[in-house]
């Protein structure tokens, strides 16, 4: 029952922090934090019982929960949803750290609704019934919308519904299409319709034009989610108003429910409708990759320019996604890290300069690298890191996207490419703005440098960056073998695939 306390362990912490004496702040805190590394620790432990070389699920729990429905409590970890899972519980851990003291107002019910954020994330990551990610797919939209709505900046009712609402209209379409393939198969033990994903995928047999309907309806609710160009609109507003917990784990996590969407459902489901659209999501991407970097040039807002760099990074993995060999897909998961590790920590280090000067304009800083300078090392590093510097993760994610796409299609990976200088461009310039220079402000001579609390935090993130940029194989071996299973759904079609050796 592993994962099931995975995604109990959080939801129990979450009522027992409601029940806690609103006074006792401190405590709420100590309760939230206690009940996030429990659950990352029971997330380590399904990393040390992982079995790696293998590609199906593992650690698997099957129990009936709507019998007369076919709904099953229906739980698996492969290679694709290991290391979200770890990655989420290890964000919340730093986001509650994070927290401690920039959230000052309504602090139980802050935590609350981060550890029931955190249930559902691990719960899309982890649900094998059709049914079970529904929920949990719908369970995140709620204290996300709180989060931002509650705790957000001046615009945070704006950007609250505008996220609410984008993520609602793709959801609909997305459980027709469950519905869709739930009356298509049977459970081959009783013959009663199934919620099943595994079943599903067994019996996905559909012709082309009903394959390209509920690819459309499945893609519709993970390209917002990416989100994918034109669909992006919501997360700029989201990323700019959102507590800065609440854009770490909206970067770090809540973007990867759809890229983990289409590796989960769309490509293993309809294969042959996933062929027919690779030249549309691909131009989509690359569209995304180069108008993202570009909107990040523009930005005076620095949360604002980080937020544009998602679209970008994001359409990254979608082009590595749909280059449909296993360098573009290995790179694809892996840059959903990166991104996690990399984003994240930018946006904890933009938190730590507004918990200071309640400001995010680089117009507003210049030179507090003399002032800062632990802080002005560590932005450099993870900027670095984003940019895919050698020796640093974001390299490896990309250069195996960049591999996978050439393999496909050339003239792809050229655009690609350009969007990788594009991003050093808007990253250096703003750091240049930002660190470098005379302190033009008289209140940033008085800037203290980072906290232990703040150095810790980033420094985790940094300390993985570096890990994956020197040494990527523990990731990528286990990835490789689930990759490959949902490659092997494309032999039928002809598809040929290009193999690492």
């Amino acid at each position: 029952m592993l994962l099931s306390l995975c995604i109990a362990f959080p939801a129990l912490t979450a009522i027992l922090v409601l029940l806690l004496p609103r006074a006792q702040e401190t405590l709420v805190r100590w309760v939230a934090l206690t009940g996030s590394l429990v659950t990352f620790v029971a997330t380590l432990a399904v990393l040390a019982l992982f079995r790696t070389g293998e590609a199906g699920f593992q650690l698997v729990e099957n129990v009936p929960w709507i019998p007369s429905l076919g709904v099953q409590w229906h739980l698996g970890v492969d290679g694709i949803s290991l290391f979200l899972v770890l990655l989420t519980s290890l964000l919340t851990v730093l986001c509650i750290v994070g927290s401690w003291s920039s959230i000052r107002e309504r602090i139980k019910e802050y935590h609350f609704f981060f550890l029931i954020l955190e249930t559902g994330l691990i719960g899309v990551f982890l649900a094998l019934d059709l049914f079970v990610f529904y929920v949990m797919w719908e369970v995140v939209l709620v204290p996300m919308f709180f989060l931002i709505g509650v705790w957000g900046g001046p615009r945070r009712v704006y950007a609250t519904v505008k996220f609410f609402l984008f993520t609602m209209a793709g959801s609909v379409l997305m459980l027709i299409g469950i519905l869709y393939v739930y009356f298509h198969t049977t459970d081959p033990a009783t013959g009663r319709y199934t919620f099943d994903l595994i079943v599903a995928t067994q019996q996905s047999q559909f012709p082309m034009a009903i394959q390209t309907w509920l690819f459309l309806a499945f893609a519709l609710a993970f390209a917002i989610k990416v989100p994918l160009f034109p669909f992006h609109t919501w997360l700029p507003d989201a990323h700019t108003e959102a507590p800065t917990a609440g854009s770490v784990i909206l970067a770090g996590v809540l973007l990867k429910m759809g890229t983990y969407g289409f590796l989960r459902f769309c490509l293993p489901m309809f294969p042959d409708a996933t062929m027919a659209f690779v030249p549309l999501i691909s131009v989509l991407a690359i569209i995304g990759i180069l108008y993202g970097a570009l909107m990040a040039m523009v930005q005076k807002d620095v949360k604002r320019l980080v937020a544009y760099s998602s679209v970008a990074h994001l359409g990254f993995v979608m082009l590595g996604t749909f280059a449909l060999n296993l360098e573009g897909l290995s790179g694809s998961l892996l840059q959903q890290i990166n991104h996690g590790i990399s984003t994240g920590a930018l946006f904890f280090l933009v938190g730590v300069i507004y918990d200071r000067r309640h400001t995010r304009l680089t117009s507003d800083y210049g030179g507090i690298a003399k002032v800062m300078p632990v802080y002005a090392t560590l932005f450099m590093i993870v900027a670095l890191s984003s940019v895919g510097l050698p020796g640093l993760n974001g390299f490896v994610g990309e250069f195996l996207i960049l591999l996978g796409t050439f393999a496909a299609n050339a003239s792809y990976a050229v655009f690609g490419t350009a969007g990788i200088i594009l991003a050093a461009v808007y990253l250096l310039w703003m750091y240049q703005r930002v660190f470098f220079g005379e302190i033009t402000h008289e209140e940033n001579r008085k800037l203290k440098d980072v906290t232990l609390r703040e150095g810790l935090t980033i420094g985790v993130l940094v300390a993985l960056a570096i890990w994956i940029g020197v040494y990527p194989d523990p990731f990528l071996a286990r990835m490789q073998p689930s990759l490959d299973l949902v490659l092997s759904r494309f032999h039928e079609t002809g598809l040929s695939q290009v193999v690492i050796p």
